[in-house]
């Protein structure tokens, strides 16, 4: 049994790797963090073959590096779009991945740096991505700008309430953009909704840019 350890500040992006980890028999997470403090807790506690960590989710990446060491801990970095990812296996990462990754991608890495090899992700840009990122054009063009922001805060991890007090509308508002934003995309949840975005480059960057700017005030009717 491979056990294992994610630790990434974006709630909802972690619960989508959890769910595609879960699913492999010989796969076990044992530890979700969302703090530095955690995560070290959990290597010193778990002991576990893999970690996952987010690139920019502690300051000092050699200081997991050492506690992986210490735990006998191989570890796979979870980076961003344009991250080198030569810089993270030269400072002691066994392997990396991007955002965009493939579940059966995710699932091989994993695999083969738990086995003692080490896998990089190809930054080349698949056939399939490129049509991915026309269909995140083709969505990003049917959102509203509000719209776009509030599939922002929901990739963030915010829950409808603290949206609603963002946007300074009700929660029931909210509700009512999230069922355009659903039946526009064609996801039925929020982690559906967060996953799409995450894997579609133009969607994500548009909606990451509403959050730039200050929310405007006011209830209304989705657009």
């Amino acid at each position: 049994m491979l056990k294992l350890i994610l630790a990434d500040n974006q709630a909802i992006f972690r619960a989508g790797i959890a769910k595609v980890l879960a699913v492999e028999d010989e796969m076990r997470i044992v530890a979700q963090a969302q703090t530095p403090e955690q995560m070290m807790m959990a290597l010193d506690k778990f002991r576990a073959a893999v970690l996952i960590v987010a690139g920019g989710f502690h300051s000092d990446f050699n200081s997991i590096v050492q506690a992986g060491t210490k735990a006998k801990t191989r570890i796979v970095v979870l980076a961003d779009t344009g991250e080198s990812a030569q810089r993270y296996m030269n400072s002691g990462a066994h392997g990396v991945v991007y955002r965009n990754v493939t579940s059966s991608s995710l699932v091989d890495c994993v695999r083969k740096v738990a086995r003692g090899d080490t896998w990089v992700q190809d930054i080349a840009v698949p056939s399939e991505l490129t049509e991915n990122d026309m269909v995140g054009l083709r969505v990003r063009d049917r959102l509203t700008a509000k719209e776009l922001r509030i599939v922002a805060l929901i990739v963030q991890g915010y829950k409808n309430k603290e949206i609603a007090s963002q946007l300074g509308t009700t929660e029931q508002v909210i509700k009512n953009y999230l069922r355009n934003v659903y039946d526009k995309i064609g996801v039925s949840d929020r982690l559906e909704l967060a996953l799409f975005t995450i894997h579609h480059r133009i969607l994500n960057e548009a909606a990451a840019a509403t959050t730039m700017t200050q929310p405007t005030a006011g209830a209304g009717a989705p657009s």
